[in-house]
């Protein structure tokens, strides 16, 4: 099958195989990412120790804000080219691909020149201590040098996925995992690199996947490939890119303030083991996020073809059978948060106040997960469509509006549990919103769909 017949798929094949056919590699591609992640966390626990646990969370606001420059382009651009593939407009497609390109390189190197020359302010910010200031500097700096590989890395995944290619942005993650996981013990234990070792296999795995992912990419029998004359920036593509990817942007720029005052809280109310008990409780509660987030990837392309073809029926079916799946698996997630905590903390550290803080952290941070995924797949449904005002307002709602004014006002009253219970309690008012707004849509949708079955 060529690869215009499979993009023509997506508004001709059962809903339900496509979301399978999409869902299934995105959603293996996000576990290895999450396992990705682990790896680093539990080598850097087990091999460095409980301070570089509390370290390595220090930077996650950093990572979080350079992850979202990185989806203000890489989603931006695979959901525009998701819909310039349902109309049909393979010529505006090919041209975001190179505008993306070179629009993550532009970020990747601002970011890396910004990070450098002020690192230990910036994470003394986000509450590095004299303690675990060096363990986040060191690691830090390395993912700084690599940050544009990164970038594209990560970009080129996304557009794989939304050129009808899922299987092999899904080879790609799991490459890097693989090579991440035979690197991590050998610098960390064999070289004693220390924390810095993490960084370097992270960054050399990336850097060796995203050789494959440009190999891919400019094969010119590829109906979207690398090619002369479609890197230069235009800037009806650079509005229409960074105008949906804002939405996904905005999410993971609050995701970095909120961390900031997340990590604030704990030094401050918990001191730094709180911090890396949150560190582990995070990494937990992302495996199964990377679930949902992998159903999301999958509906993503399908969504935004159907909403380009005006097929409105499958657009909702693939929306409500995404909503399915991803309550089930944050039940899933909630069920393991409850009743096995111990066995997760104990995967990070040995450190028994580490792990008895992390236990208790676990269950209070998935404490309503079994509503959170519906909550996550209606705020990418609308980014998926290019309603990006929409999926701003529902990441921003759960970021700043609930969950911020939380954990300025609960910790002074009910100290580190303040900053514990902010975090399901803003997740619950969150998914309440969400579903208002999507009966409301829905609604409209059922409309057009009405109406077009009377016109034929």
């Amino acid at each position: 099958m060529d690869n215009k017949q499979a993009t023509l798929e997506l508004g001709t094949k059962p809903v339900g195989a496509l979301l399978m056919q999409y869902a299934l590699p995105a959603i293996v591609a996000m576990m290895a990412s999450s396992l990705y992640n682990m790896v680093d966390s539990i080598f850097i626990g087990q091999g460095v120790g409980p301070l570089a646990i509390s370290g390595l969370a220090i930077t996650f606001p950093f990572m979080n804000l350079s992850a979202a420059f990185g989806a203000a382009i890489g989603v931006g651009a695979s959901t525009f080219i998701s819909v310039k593939l349902g109309q049909k407009d393979y010529k505006t497609a090919q041209n975001i691909l190179g505008n993306s390109v070179t629009l993550n390189i532009i970020v990747g190197v601002m970011i890396t020149v910004v990070g450098i020359l002020f690192l230990d302010d910036i994470l003394r910010f986000f509450g590095a201590s004299d303690s675990t200031l060096p363990y986040a500097r060191d690691y830090m700096e390395v993912i700084l040098w690599g940050n544009v590989f990164t970038h594209l890395y990560f970009g080129m995944n996304a557009i794989l996925r939304a050129a009808s290619k899922p299987r092999i942005a899904m080879y790609a993650t799991i490459f890097t995992v693989v090579l991440n996981t035979i690197l991590d013990p050998l610098f960390i234990y064999t070289f004693h690199f220390g924390i810095r070792g993490a960084a370097y296999a992270t960054i050399l795995s990336q850097m060796t996947a995203l050789v494959w992912q440009f190999k891919i990419m400019s094969n010119k029998k590829e109906l979207l490939h690398l090619k002369k004359g479609i890197y230069r920036l235009k800037k009806v593509l650079v509005e229409n890119i960074l105008g949906i990817g804002v939405s996904p942007f905005a999410m993971n720029a609050c995701a970095c303030v909120v961390v900031i005052f997340i990590n604030q809280g704990f030094v401050t109310y918990g001191g730094d083991l709180a911090v890396g008990a949150y560190g582990i409780a995070n990494k937990v509660a992302t495996i199964f996020a990377m679930f949902v987030m992998g159903i999301n990837q999958g509906m993503q392309p399908i969504a935004g073809y159907n909403y380009g073809a005006t097929k409105y029926d499958r657009l909702m079916q693939v929306m409500k059978l995404s909503v399915i799946f991803a309550t089930v698996i944050m039940t899933i997630g909630w069920l393991i948060a409850q009743f096995l905590p111990y066995y997760c903390a104990r995967l990070f550290t040995t450190d028994p106040t580490l792990i008895k803080m992390s236990i208790r952290g676990i269950r209070l941070d998935m404490l309503v997960f079994p509503i959170i995924g519906y909550q996550m797949v209606v705020s990418n449904f609308f980014q998926s469509i290019g309603k990006a005002k929409i999926s701003i307002f529902l990441s921003l709602s759960r970021q700043l509006t609930f969950l911020l004014p939380l954990l300025i006002i609960l910790p002074p009253i009910m100290g580190v549990d303040g900053v514990w219970y902010a975090m399901p309690i803003s997740d619950s008012i969150a998914a309440i919103v969400a579903a208002w707004m999507m009966i409301k849509y829905m609604r409209k949708f059922k409309r057009h769909i009405a109406e077009h079955e009377t016109n034929n």
